[in-house]
């Protein structure tokens, strides 16, 4: 079975976990990446082919890189637990936060148009991904068509969130952006099993301004009213929506 160990200052290569057919099995049946890595109505054979295809696993630190920007591509990478940011470096020499992504998502499809990784991703919290090379993926893609259209769908999402991402930063104000972005993480944390409500954030309020275009001092305010307004309770990085509606309402540019 084919493994990938890219030598990286951060990660060290015995991290890398070679996955067999039962472990898939096993892990996947309680995996948020079942419906990715193990699409429903395949047979046992394609199941078999799939097993191959997935390098391995891996485990990145908080703080340390799982890929940086000008890293050859060679893999996506399926989060299997943990939390990430993409980042850019622009002239200036500012970091500008590009995306947060957490267990069940994919990174690494920043690589596929240049062969080249455009972005840095670095983990937020002690984290681990499946490795998937992408020239196996596809090669079986053709192969296995419920694996193409599922690797489609996953583009695709990423596609409309890239969207939805530009329209949060041409047409909303500040606290429409902060309101958008909790609710967002409030509807990913409740796909995945968890409270809706309560969830701790990964990123800094610095990290979070870098990704909705606001100073650290905006994002301040910004959840300093929510809390005002009893839309949300915020204890350091613990946040509790106190009322969604109140937030949906802000989009919607009513008063909570």
């Amino acid at each position: 079975m084919t493994q990938i160990k890219r030598p990286d200052d951060n990660v060290q290569s015995q991290n890398v976990v070679p996955i067999t057919l039962t472990s898939l099995k096993a892990a996947c049946s309680q995996c948020n990446l079942r419906e990715l890595c193990l699409p429903y109505g395949l047979s046992e054979t394609e199941i078999a082919q799939i097993d191959h295809l997935v390098g391995g696993r891996r485990k990145v630190k908080r703080g340390h890189h799982l890929y940086r920007a000008g890293d050859p591509f060679e893999a996506i990478y399926a989060i299997k637990m943990g939390f990430f940011k993409t980042d850019i470096l622009l002239e200036d020499g500012r970091d500008q936060v590009t995306g947060f992504q957490m267990a069940g998502e994919i990174l690494g499809m920043d690589g596929i148009g240049t062969d080249v990784h455009t972005c840095n991703s670095i983990a937020l919290e002690d984290s681990e991904i499946c490795i998937i090379p992408f020239v196996q993926l596809e090669q079986l893609s053709r192969e296995v068509q419920a694996l193409q259209r599922h690797f489609h769908q996953v583009m695709s999402r990423e596609i409309v969130r890239d969207h939805g991402v530009m329209m949060l930063l041409g047409t909303m104000r500040a606290e429409e952006r902060l309101a958008a972005f909790l609710l967002n993480l409030s509807q990913r944390f409740t796909a995945r099993g968890y409270s809706p409500q309560e969830f701790h954030l990964r990123m800094t309020r610095e990290e979070i301004g870098s990704y909705l275009g606001l100073k650290l001092e905006t994002v301040s305010r910004a959840f300093s009213r929510f809390q005002d307004d009893d839309l949300i309770s915020v204890h350091q990085k613990h946040i509790r929506i106190l009322d969604a509606g109140g937030l949906k309402r802000l989009l919607n540019h009513q008063a909570p």
